[in-house]
């Protein structure tokens, strides 16, 4: 018997919203008041995939004070100014209220002291069961800790969940959690693919696909 789904969990940066440009500034600025030359292609890679603690130890693995130095400066740097460069998914709040009339929804983000700021700018909050962000979990993904924390709060079983995320450590976190992975792009290695948010629901109405497309 096929289990049915009871929860999607989204990831936030390049899922729900394309804020590429929008992150890259921020961290940009921060590493202008620290004196430091902007993110080279590797580092904004890395700025949309990693938590802030995470992209900073990436960065200054030499100077653990300095790691603290511009930990400090970004929790103190507002990021109002650079919402007007997150474009949310095409038709992002039809999608959740239409999603949320079937399933528990949930985002869980390596961001930290913007989450709330998320959902407050972009009025999220009444679309969203449960945000998790890495400062409410332990470790931040590739760990499953958020997205464990999801799963345990709606009171189901892993498989019973799909988290839903555009990258390597999206899908290593889902994969620990034990729950089923959408992929929104190209990213290698992802057993289920979308190229943007809005086939999700198509997907969904074909759902379960065969066994071997879930990678399980």
């Amino acid at each position: 018997m096929n289990t049915p789904l009871h929860a999607i969990i989204f990831d936030c940066d390049g899922v729900l919203f394309d804020s590429w440009h929008a992150n890259v500034e921020y961290y940009n600025t921060v590493l202008a008041a620290l004196g430091r030359p902007c993110l080279d292609a590797e580092g904004e890679r890395l700025a949309h995939a990693l938590s802030l603690r995470q992209l900073f130890e990436v960065l200054f693995s030499d100077s653990p004070a300095l790691i603290e130095e511009a930990r400090s400066l970004a929790r103190n740097t507002d990021y109002g100014p650079f919402y007007r460069w997150m474009r949310p998914a095409p038709g992002l709040h039809q999608l959740l209220a239409a999603l949320k009339a079937c399933y528990r929804l949930a985002m869980a983000t390596n961001r930290g002291v913007t989450v709330s700021g998320v959902v407050q700018h972009f009025g999220l909050a009444p679309l969203l069961d449960l945000v998790v962000g890495v400062h409410d979990v332990p470790r931040p993904k590739p760990f499953p800790d958020m997205i464990v924390k999801c799963v345990e709060h709606f009171g189901i079983a892993p498989h019973e969940a799909i988290y839903v995320g555009d990258s390597t450590s999206d899908l290593e976190a889902a994969r620990a959690a034990g729950t089923h992975f959408v992929a929104v792009g190209d990213l290698r290695g992802a057993p289920v693919q979308i190229d943007q948010l809005d086939e999700l629901p198509s997907l969904l109405a074909a759902w379960p696909l065969p066994a071997a497309a879930h990678g399980r």
